[in-house]
């Protein structure tokens, strides 16, 4: 942890890009409104979000640009630290949090879960300060060709302390227990997610394996592709935490540039409760209805929630 502290102290002063995005952060107009009785939103007015927000991802756009998490292709000031032999973590020069990291993998490879989540699970352990997050392929991810989480400071995002309220209802009928953790549902706030506790770091990544299994089963039955959803984790108090958001598309109907367009592609970070806005029109006149309208347009319905959780059943 204490490496990178000083990587982001060094990046902050000897980059020029990192130092003046970082301080613009300071600077940013922010709005924010009650989604419901239990969530809170947060908008932000960020223009260097839009190569996020507006990029291309389709295969001919990925082809045609170099990959701008690959080492060769980063600007020379860009420092990393190596983690485990598979990753860099590094300073995000593009912000949305006080402390952004990347942390993508050493080779260039499709962005995917596989065989991963027991290293998002150590990584998560081993940066308490910091919660990660995952965007899938098809749900956020601005480099779908090149595997990497992100990491950012907690309590930023609204949710994660929101998931300790306990006047949240985790209806009774919807847990679903394990041995020394729980895989929970809730849609109280304004968005169908499952939170996974463990103590056990081997519990935790087991939990969310048959997660997955169910998603797949129940939203993508016979395809190869991994189910669509975000993935928020972090540690603390000695256990692993980690919310999942099964999606079912990657950009809203209203998205776009232009008269009656948002210019938002929500990922990990808005399903937590923060929305970095490119567009200052859009900053300004985003409304509690239009948020609501598209986190259900994005994620599953409660019929879709309720067969992966009968499915979930089966497989324990």
């Amino acid at each position: 942890m204490e490496q990178v502290n000083q990587l982001i102290e060094r990046q902050l002063r000897d980059w020029s890009t990192v130092s003046n995005n970082y301080a613009a952060l300071h600077r940013v107009q922010l709005r924010d409104f009650n989604l419901n009785e239990h969530s809170h939103i947060v908008l932000q007015f960020n223009p260097e979000r839009r190569r996020s927000s507006g990029a291309r991802i389709d295969a001919a756009s990925i082809a045609a640009r170099k990959c701008f998490l690959c080492s060769e292709n980063q600007p020379v000031e860009q420092e990393a630290i190596e983690w485990g032999g598979r990753y860099k973590i590094q300073v995000n020069p593009y912000p949305i949090f006080p402390r952004h990291l990347t942390i993508s993998a050493l080779n260039h490879m499709p962005q995917a879960m596989e065989g991963r989540i027991d290293h998002m699970l150590s990584l998560a352990a081993q940066l308490p300060d910091f919660v990660l997050f995952y965007n899938g392929p098809r749900c956020g991810a601005s480099a779908p060709d090149h595997m990497h989480f992100q990491a950012g400071n907690k309590g930023f995002m609204p949710l994660c302390d929101e998931l300790r309220n306990p006047a949240l209802h985790f209806d009774q009928l919807d847990q679903l227990d394990l041995p020394d953790g729980t895989c929970r549902y809730t849609s109280e706030l304004g968005r169908r997610l499952f939170l996974i506790t463990s103590a056990s770091a081997e519990v935790a990544a087991h939990c969310y394996r048959l997660l997955l299994d169910a998603m797949g089963q129940a939203m993508e039955p016979g395809s190869h592709d991994e189910p669509m959803h975000n993935i928020l984790c972090w540690h603390d108090a000695r256990l692993h935490r980690m919310v999942v958001f099964p999606r079912a598309k990657h950009r809203p109907s209203c998205y776009g540039d232009g008269d009656g367009k948002l210019l938002v592609s929500p990922a990990s970070v808005d399903l937590g409760g923060v929305w970095a806005i490119a567009v200052e029109s859009d900053f300004n006149s985003i409304t509690r209805e239009q948020v609501q309208s598209i986190y259900d347009e994005l994620c599953i319905d409660e019929a879709m929630a309720t067969k992966i959780k009968q499915i979930f059943k089966v497989i324990l």
